[in-house]
């Protein structure tokens, strides 16, 4: 019985074999590999014979929760496939956690936020360990498509839970509201005289402080539903799985799913925007306008020539920072007629406390010109100057500027400006320090009008940059009207529940309407460079990575310049171009481009 057993499975097997013409593929092998003597024949057997075994699928999702760069827990996504019937590792991806906490945040709030994100980590990890897990078990890491696809609807059922499940709390407190109110005596008639005389005398008292012209009051924040990063998770660990398997950096895999995989022939890389300075606005000194001062180096150097110049104006800077009696005094120039105040007094600069957790230095300034004075003289003393050999953004942070009882902007202690004042000063600024070429949130998003106003006015001198302002901006893959603010460009961030498909559609829409995509990296950042690889292969004009310090930060230039050193050998790197967006009137053609940037001076 057993040796018919044995005789009729390898009938089985012999006609398998023979199904899957595996003896004529194997002498097609040996014929082809015969007259090349190769030192290791069954090395190269096995190579020619991959290529007919079964394409990689997934097999299991690891998450597990770990920490980022500045010590708060986020999640990994471990990536595990069917690769020649065994189970292997390919790859793993960190989120970066963007959970902002404010500088003058009061203890019960800090406490609260790092619970919300504790929980929304650990259900993160609960999700890719379960669901997504089973879910997504057997698809192959190379169809992004239709992982996302997945992915999305996953997320948009536990969205409708989350609402189910909200409705029926808000019933049952109705309920609860209702049987005590029956229960509930009538309440006392109030004495007609006290409190209508305390109303009447309090309405006053808080109309004076508001502005004439009322502005619009701050839009509600997007719900961010916990557990939301396994999907970002989830869907970044795929993309790079894929681009293993495929044997391709991300970045390539990234640029073939934008271009329907067809492979471009010239990449640009992305252009930093590297933060040099970041300045406390809870800080003693009066500046509250300037949250980050960020170097951009001119795009006819190397990403290598760039860095190196950049490094050499933070040594400098720290240098004069941590020497407060070299520091320079007021110049004639600032007698003339500017946005600051104090023109003629100026202070000295806060002295230099620590390293930023945005990897730079950080300090505090009584006024913009004397900021940008101390950053002239910096660039000054090692044969460097501004608007020539390197350029300047600025990070205003506008949306944390409000004071809405008057409403108005505090841009210096102690003195405010309104919206339609913030835009008129822009404009000094602009045309006094032309080397300022870009403006990250000048405005609120709320200040609409005021956003078309500077973009109309600055639009042909610099980069009017929505950040904070651009937190709808994921609607337009649904809704491409949305009222969105008038802008130059926009800083998209991969977190929480962000597909790359998303990115890939977003970046479609971006360049379709001219408008220039920056990368930007969250403020929780943590060591996983897979960022950089998907700004090179979005096609992003720029890139926001943070300082010069810190691990997780110079990882991420790090892997910038090894990318540029691959494209560079591959020659299929194409330098990069700035333009300016003029927004011209409506009986003009739109998005017309301005005059490009001055060349500027090489090494």
């Amino acid at each position: 019985m057993e040796a018919g057993g044995r005789r009729a499975r390898r009938r089985e097997a012999a006609e398998y074999y023979r199904g899957q013409r595996v003896p004529e593929r194997m002498e097609e092998a040996l014929n082809a590999l015969f007259p090349l003597s190769p030192g290791d024949l069954y090395g190269e057997l096995a190579n020619y014979l991959s290529k007919y075994s079964k394409a990689p699928v997934i097999c299991k999702l690891v998450g597990r929760k770990v920490l980022d760069g500045v010590g708060q827990s986020t999640l990994e996504v471990e990536i595990y496939c069917t690769v020649k019937n065994y189970e292997k590792r390919i790859c793993s991806t960190v989120m970066s956690c963007h959970s902002q906490i404010p500088e003058n945040a009061l203890p019960e709030k800090i406490e609260a936020d790092e619970k919300e994100r504790n929980d929304s980590v650990n259900t993160a990890v609960e999700w890719v360990n379960e669901s997504l897990n089973t879910m997504l078990r057997d698809l192959e890491p190379t169809d992004q498509c239709q992982v996302d696809k997945m992915l999305g609807e996953y997320f948009t059922n536990k969205v409708e839970e989350k609402k189910k499940i909200q409705r029926q709390e808000e019933e049952e407190e109705e309920e609860e509201e209702k049987a005590e109110a029956t229960l509930a005596l009538p309440p006392r008639t109030p004495s007609p005289a006290t409190p209508p005389g305390k109303k009447k005398s309090a309405k006053p008292g808080k109309k004076s402080s508001v502005a004439e012209r009322p502005i619009p009051p701050a839009e509600p924040a997007e719900p961010v539903l916990c557990g939301s990063l396994a999907i970002g998770g989830t869907s970044l660990a795929i993309a790079k799985a894929g681009a293993t398997i495929s044997h391709i950096p991300l970045y390539s895999h990234i640029a073939l799913l934008k271009h329907e995989q067809e492979s471009p022939e010239e990449m640009t890389l992305p252009l930093p925007m590297v933060t040099l300075l970041n300045c406390e606005k809870m800080s003693p000194s009066k500046l509250k306008l300037v949250k980050e001062v960020m170097l951009i180096p001119p795009v006819q150097l190397s990403l290598k020539q760039g860095i190196e110049r950049v490094l050499d104006i933070q040594k400098e800077m720290t240098r004069l920072l941590e020497s407060p009696g070299k520091m320079p005094g007021p110049q004639p120039a600032d007698g003339k007629k500017g946005r600051a105040q104090n023109s003629g007094k100026k202070s000295l600069p806060q002295f230099l406390k620590r390293i930023s957790h945005l990897g730079c230095l950080t300090t505090g300034y009584d006024d913009v010109e004397q900021l940008l004075l101390v950053m002239q003289t910096a660039c000054r003393n090692i044969g460097l100057e501004l608007g020539t050999d390197v350029y300047l953004a600025i990070n205003c942070a506008a949306h944390e500027l409000m004071d809405y009882d008057k409403g108005k902007y505090e841009i210096l202690t102690g003195t405010f400006k309104s919206p339609d004042e913030m835009v008129a000063m822009y404009g000094e600024l602009i045309d006094k320090f032309p080397f300022i070429i870009a403006l990250i949130d000048p405005l609120r998003k709320e200040d609409r009008e005021q956003w078309s106003n500077i973009c109309c006015a600055l639009g042909s001198k610099c980069y009017l940059i929505a950040e904070d302002a651009a937190t709808c901006i994921s609607k337009l893959k649904t809704d491409q009207t949305i009222n969105t603010p008038v802008c130059s460009g926009v800083v998209l961030k991969y977190v929480n529940e962000t597909k790359v498909s998303d990115l890939i559609e977003l970046t479609g829409i971006l360049d379709g309407q001219r408008h220039i995509t920056i990368l930007g990296s969250p403020d929780g950042e943590s060591s996983d460079d897979s960022l950089v690889d998907l700004a090179v292969g979005l096609g992003a004009r720029f890139i926001k990575l943070g300082g010069l310090s810190r691990g997780e930060r110079v990882t991420k230039y790090n892997r910038l310049l090894a990318i540029e050193e691959e494209l560079a050998k591959n020659r299929n790197l194409r330098e990069t171009k700035l333009e300016f967006v003029a927004f011209a009137e409506e009986s003009q053609p739109e998005n017309q481009l301005s005059d490009e940037l001055p060349p500027p001076e090489q090494d």
